[in-house]
């Protein structure tokens, strides 16, 4: 290979994992934000949630220009807008112009899809899907780096370090990708789904606008209610017009594909449960000690107590390979779900001391690490190349409304057993809220036990969307190929 066929990989991992971090520069922040601007917890918690939903919004769309021939184009515009959106956090200019240069650094989020394209187009076969594996954990191996660093910088210069920071290695990160980056080999465009984009986009708002105000303005009050209403209303339309269109946003009818539809809701529901727990941890870490629960450590703790996320996540890509190989690729998923109930139980019964939270976080990092090394093996098994971002951008909506749910519950949870005029909530809003991740995992476990198996006996043939056949034990064992080549140094 060419040089910069060697860099490809690093470049496209480095971009990943800047946006990852840069995402990420909200959670353990928050308590620093929310005084630096003068906000409540409450509103402080959009710092996280609307990068979160900016990605969820503009990575269907980042999908889509991916598999044409502008896929180089859109990953370093948005590598440039993460910088930029750094920049405009960085300055003091009041919460709604930090929130905007939020936003902005929410796009990054939708460069996961662009890149797995890029690297399936231009990688040979052979390191094409370990490079997919090792680029769909970027998001959590990211976080679990960023918390700490970024603590790190903001207890030496507060939040305007931090971003100055993100702004810096965004910039680095744009640079190297200028310089290694290949053109598409696709030289045909598709037109743009905007009536699509924009009801999805409306929908993603007016779905958290009504989660994340729930409390304050009272569940059955008509703002809240007209919210989820319009959000039903859009979802139905949105769903009508995808399948209608010639040229959808995201292409629905993949979801037909039994192995597709079971890693969009393993995708969903992991990201619910992910974001719900490390909003939780963070905030409760530093919460005070002198509230009778907390353990009163600073934000530079707060990051490094997600570290064994990180590196949990991290080891089950490593054991997937053989975890499949003992037992079967479609027991994985349900594997993950018994590790991630145990792992919120483990929260909500044991975390009155830093050692605890450390184990606690460390189980749910191989629970979530596990089920998003199974998930490209299933998304590349059925459908064509051509349709690879399409489709890791469709699953990757999932997982940011996922994460942009799990953070505005743990905010509302958290809210709600917050006595009137005290400044931290009741211990027991954790427990509620970790008691309620694990009954999504229990539900989680019967999706994952019971979808896979729809659709008809091993070795039925099946048509992927872009016309050519594969039958069930092709698609298997791809998948199962995709999770083997995870144990290659390229990896």
């Amino acid at each position: 290979m060419t040089i910069k066929l060697r860099l490809l990989l690093p470049a496209l991992v480095f971009a990943c994992l800047v946006s990852a971090v840069v995402s990420s520069l909200g959670a353990p922040l928050l308590p620093a934000i929310a005084e630096a601007h003068h906000v409540s917890g409450t509103t402080a918690q959009w710092a996280l949630t609307a990068t979160l939903l900016t990605g969820a919004i503009a990575t269907p769309t980042m999908g889509r220009l991916g598999d044409g021939p502008h896929r180089r184009g859109v990953i370093l515009v948005a590598v440039a807008l993460i910088a930029v959106g750094c920049i405009l956090s960085a300055l003091p200019l009041g919460f709604g112009p930090f929130l905007v240069g939020r936003v902005l650094q929410g796009l990054g989020l939708g460069l996961t899809p662009v890149a797995i394209a890029s690297a399936r187009d231009a990688l040979p076969a052979g390191k094409a899907s370990s490079a997919v594996a090792l680029l769909s954990i970027t998001t959590v191996s990211g976080v679990g780096l960023g918390y700490p660093v970024t603590g790190l910088v903001a207890q030496w210069g507060g939040i305007t370090a931090a971003y100055c920071f993100g702004a810096v290695v965004a910039v680095l990160a744009l640079v190297f990708a200028a310089l290694v980056l290949p053109r598409s080999s696709v030289r045909t465009g598709e037109r743009l789904d905007v009536v699509g984009a924009v009801a999805l986009g409306v929908l993603l708002c007016a779905l958290l606008l009504g989660v994340s105000e729930g409390e304050d303005w009272g569940w059955g009050s008509p703002r809240v209610l007209g919210l989820l209403a319009l959000a039903v209303v859009l979802l139905a339309f949105w769903i009508w017009w995808e399948l209608r269109v010639e040229r959808p946003l995201v292409q629905l009818r993949l979801v037909r594909h039994r192995s597709v539809l079971t890693a969009d809701v393993a995708a969903l529901l992991a990201g619910v449960g992910m974001y719900l727990l490390l909003s939780l941890a963070v905030r409760f870490v530093q919460t005070p000690a002198s509230t009778g629960y907390g353990l009163g450590m600073t934000a530079v703790i707060a990051g490094l107590a997600l570290v064994p996320f990180s590196a949990g996540s991290f080891i089950a890509t490593r054991l997937t390979p053989s975890l499949a190989r003992l037992t079967s690729h479609r027991a994985l998923l349900p594997i993950a779900s018994v590790v991630l109930l145990a792992g919120m139980l483990l929260f909500s019964l044991a975390r009155g001391s830093m050692w605890e939270m450390l184990i606690v976080m460390g189980v749910n990092g191989l629970g979530v690490g596990l089920i998003f090394a199974v998930v490209p093996g299933l998304l590349l098994g059925a459908v064509d190349a051509s349709q690879t971002a399409s489709a890791m951008g469709f699953n990757q909506v999932l997982r940011y409304i996922g994460y942009s749910v799990g953070s505005a519950l743990s905010g509302v949870i958290l809210e709600i057993h917050t006595p009137g005029g005290a400044a931290f909530p009741d211990d027991a809003g954790y427990t509620a809220a970790g008691l309620l991740s694990a009954a999504m995992w229990v539900v989680t476990f019967v999706v994952t036990l019971t979808l896979p198996g729809r659709g008809g006996r091993r070795g039925r043939t099946e048509v992927t969307p872009g016309g050519s056949s594969l039958s069930q034990a092709d698609e298997e064992l791809l998948a199962e190929e995709s999770l083997a080549d995870a144990e290659s140094p390229a990896a």
